[in-house]
């Protein structure tokens, strides 16, 4: 996979060059790049050339003077320009095996690639680091890295992650502590697996390890594919449970460093934690803490809002189980406004199965079938984007934008940033 360029950024070296969408770039200073990790530390000298090939097929080599670890303003189509690092797990819980036959063939592709945790923030298991990789990562202490530990029981994370390498989770932790550099850590939970005494004894662990930032517990995702097995849904009494265990930790450890999703806090009907609890919100893009920023966001601007607006006026917001349950509070306050009608939609995923709540696993269709009753009495239809594939049009069906539209008879609003209210406030202005 070669070092394509996807965009570049206004007013940087790369607009200066004249640089575009399509380009190559082929090395730096005869160096070959692997990965956005080579790129950056190969153009963080002063002075260095770089040797392009335009889309027309032209090459060039460029000599290059800036300030040191100035940024280029290039942007590529992948953070890896070699092979993705492949997954060596069989996790029992893996979302990638709950799938059906028939999809693109991307999706069930798994990777685990350590350059893709601290360049992306995605979770990596540490079972397939070769001595290549931990040369290269004592090199260039990247970070912070994002892990998947599960549990630090070393027999029961070799149960759940069926590896035999999987064992030693805690000497990689070690490793990276020594190194200085920090990490943040995931635990699917699984009922029956690694809870209660399991989960209590993991957290133990990691927080005897001074570069952990944080720990999220989050639900195994249990889609209507799966076949039958050793998973169990968590259910209303097991949330409760867990929220009092990470209450119970982080009061003894001095400080809030174990954090559940939100989808815990909704199952056990508990209200959502202050802002201040989250700690700077570490793990947000797992799903914990959003549905605070959401609330916080719209009480920016609740002050703002207008007591009336001058022409009748009605938003629908379609979104998943989730997002519904933050955005309910907002919804009642925005239909205080006289003139103003926003109408919550909440979608369920017919595809994935119910337990399935987040909105971005909800597809073209499921969004279809949820509004369809609805046809002709929807306007400004409002979903968020991490509905759309990144750098499409399509849903995660391969639907599309126009194809959602022409069924439903109405054009899509789709809101940039899902972790804010200004786009769809500024809708009613």
């Amino acid at each position: 996979m070669p070092a394509i360029i996807n965009c570049v950024l206004k007013n940087s070296i790369a607009e200066d060059l004249e640089l575009c969408c399509g380009d190559e770039i082929i090395n730096i200073d005869g160096l070959v790049p692997e990965d956005l990790l080579d790129f950056k530390y190969f153009t963080s000298n002063e002075e260095f050339e770089i040797h392009i090939k335009r889309k027309n097929g032209e090459e060039e080599i460029i000599e290059l003077e800036k300030d040191i670890e100035e940024d280029l303003g290039i942007v590529f189509e992948s953070a890896v320009f070699d092979k993705v690092i492949p997954c060596s797990n069989k996790c029992v819980f893996c979302f990638v095996d709950q799938q059906p036959k028939g999809l693109r063939p991307s999706l069930y592709v798994k990777d685990d690639d350590y350059r893709l945790s601290c360049l992306q923030g995605s979770y990596v298991t540490l079972t397939n680091l070769s001595a290549k990789h931990k040369t290269r990562i004592e090199t260039l202490r990247p970070g912070p890295f994002y892990v998947s530990v599960h549990t630090t029981n070393p027999e029961l994370r070799v149960k759940m992650l069926k590896n035999p390498k999987a064992s030693n989770i805690l000497k990689h932790l070690k490793w990276l502590n020594e190194l200085n550099i920090p990490v943040h850590t995931q635990v699917v939970l699984c009922p029956g697996l690694n809870d209660g005494n399991e989960l209590i004894n993991t957290l133990n662990d990691l927080s005897k390890l001074q570069n952990i930032l944080s720990i999220a517990v989050v639900p195994v995702g249990i889609t209507k594919f799966r076949e039958e097995g050793e998973l169990n849904r968590v259910i209303k009494s097991k949330a409760e449970e867990v929220l009092s265990i990470i209450d119970q930790f982080n009061k003894k450890v001095g400080h809030n460093i174990a954090f559940a999703s939100d989808e815990f806090y909704i199952l056990a009907n508990e209200a959502i934690p202050s802002a201040r609890y989250y700690n700077g919100f570490g793990q947000l893009d797992d799903g914990v803490g959003s549905c605070r920023v959401l609330l916080d966001d719209f009480n920016k601007y609740k002050s703002k809002l207008p007591k009336e607006i001058s022409q009748p006026k009605k938003l629908t917001i379609a979104t998943g189980k989730t997002a519904a349950y933050a955005l309910n509070p907002v919804i009642n306050e925005l239909n205080k406004i006289n003139n103003l009608n926003v109408e919550l939609k909440t979608v369920n995923s017919t595809f994935w199965g119910d337990d399935v709540t987040v909105a971005g696993l909800l597809t073209g269709n499921d969004l279809i079938n949820a509004l369809i009753p609805n046809k002709g009495n929807l306007e400004n239809l409002i979903i968020p984007s991490v509905m759309i594939r990144k750098l499409t049009n399509q849903f995660l069906d391969d639907i599309t934008v126009e194809e959602v539209e022409s069924s439903l008879g109405t054009k899509l609003i789709i809101i940039d940033d899902y972790y804010s209210t200004k786009e769809f406030i500024n809708l009613i202005k």
